[in-house]
């Protein structure tokens, strides 16, 4: 049972983490553009273009833009208006002078690859070819396709389509490159501010994600902990020992995982990153080490909150306060006829004597009804 409500409550705080939409959904078009100005290869504007860049989230028969406007379903938050621009601008790229130039380079670039394969096919045979000519060896008797001077004067044709097909390409990439909407894209890339724009946004989201996570979290367990804490305080004024205790073990449930959260927002999990890498060194990658680390660490935690909220929450002098103010037995809680020494209901002596005075005082208390003497050292 405390499995299954344990594994609930940590489904449900990954839920509501998750419902703020991330930096990396709500900036989706950072990581794309700082690999752009990253890269520094020659081809780059047109694989930027034509490339798979996008892919990760793109769907084929919406817009870059509509794409974006998916990420926000499901969560509060909004992609960045820098990067509904940058979307619309990718957008206006996909006009009939752009795509059909692409689809040509894509088609002379499957005739090379077929050119290419063929080559690679006549050069296997070329070697076996010139061999038997020099060996005399009569055609009809040839194991392969073409004759040596044949292949050799097919692959300098294949070759010198390919340069040809090559050539072409590049027309038609320098082409793609001065279309108006292509210039507007790349000069959109190639600024200095408008990147820095969107950079810094990133990283702000990125700095109070976490701290946007914890609260949604925090708000999720809290109604779980004051409900829990409501009723363990009501059984324990009503004396009903056993809600008592049920609420009190609801209690400790709810608070492990949001212990567990708050460790995760201080970075715990870095130093005991720190530790993985320790325990690798020393122990050659035995990090089943770690296993053992966990199994002693969260009962040490659940310990510690539960010695805590003894302390600070379910404090025994406070409760024998509020119960004798009430008339109250100080075991079970129920009422209590005037002036009882004895509890009619569970027997339990409710008086101890004074060390000072020796009068009767109630027990758990801190000082005499009679002299005022502390009775710290004198409970019973």
């Amino acid at each position: 049972m405390d499995l299954f409500i344990l594994s609930n409550v940590f489904i449900g705080l990954d839920d509501i983490g998750n419902w703020y939409i991330s930096p990396s959904n709500s900036h989706p078009c950072y990581s794309p553009w700082r690999d752009y100005r990253n890269d520094t290869s020659e081809n780059k504007d047109y694989a930027f273009f034509t490339g798979t860049v996008h892919s990760y989230l793109y769907n084929a028969d919406w817009t870059l833009r509509e794409n974006y406007q998916n990420l926000e379903d499901g969560h509060l938050g909004s992609v960045s208006p820098m990067c509904y621009g940058y979307a619309s601008s990718f957008d206006e790229l996909q006009i009939p002078e752009f795509k059909t130039r692409v689809e040509t380079i894509n088609n002379k670039e499957n005739t090379i690859s077929t050119i290419q394969a063929e080559n690679v096919r006549i050069r296997e045979q070329y070697d076996s070819s010139l061999l038997e000519e020099i060996a005399g060896q009569p055609g009809e008797l040839s194991i392969n396709e073409l004759r040596a001077r044949e292949a050799k004067e097919t692959l300098d044709e294949n070759n010198a389509r390919i340069q040809t097909l090559n050539g072409e390409i590049n027309t038609l990439k320098e082409e793609i490159l001065v279309l108006t909407p292509v210039e507007q894209f790349l000069n959109l890339l190639n600024s200095d501010d408008e990147f820095t724009n969107v950079e810094n946004s990133f990283e702000r989201a990125s700095f109070w994600y976490p701290s946007i996570q914890i609260i949604f979290q925090v708000l999720f367990l809290a109604p779980l902990i004051a409900i829990a804490t409501w009723l363990h305080i009501k059984a324990d004024k009503d004396g009903n020992g056993q809600l008592a205790l049920i609420t009190w073990h609801l209690l400790v449930i709810f608070s492990i995982p949001l212990i567990v959260k708050i460790f995760q927002f201080l970075q715990v999990g870095a130093l005991l990153s720190v530790f993985a890498d320790i325990v690798a060194v020393l122990f050659t990658g035995l990090l089943f080490v770690l296993a053992y680390l966990y199994i002693f660490i969260i009962p040490l935690i659940t310990f510690a909150l539960i010695k805590l909220s003894q302390k600070l929450i379910f404090n025994t002098k406070n409760q024998a306060s509020k119960r004798i103010q009430n008339s109250k037995c100080l075991r079970c809680a129920r009422k209590l006829p005037p002036d009882s020494l004895y509890c009619p209901h569970c027997g339990y002596y409710q008086y101890q004597e004074c060390h000072n005075c020796g009068n009767l005082t109630y027990k758990h208390l801190s000082y005499c009804i009679n002299c005022g003497a502390s009775q710290e050292n004198n409970d019973h």
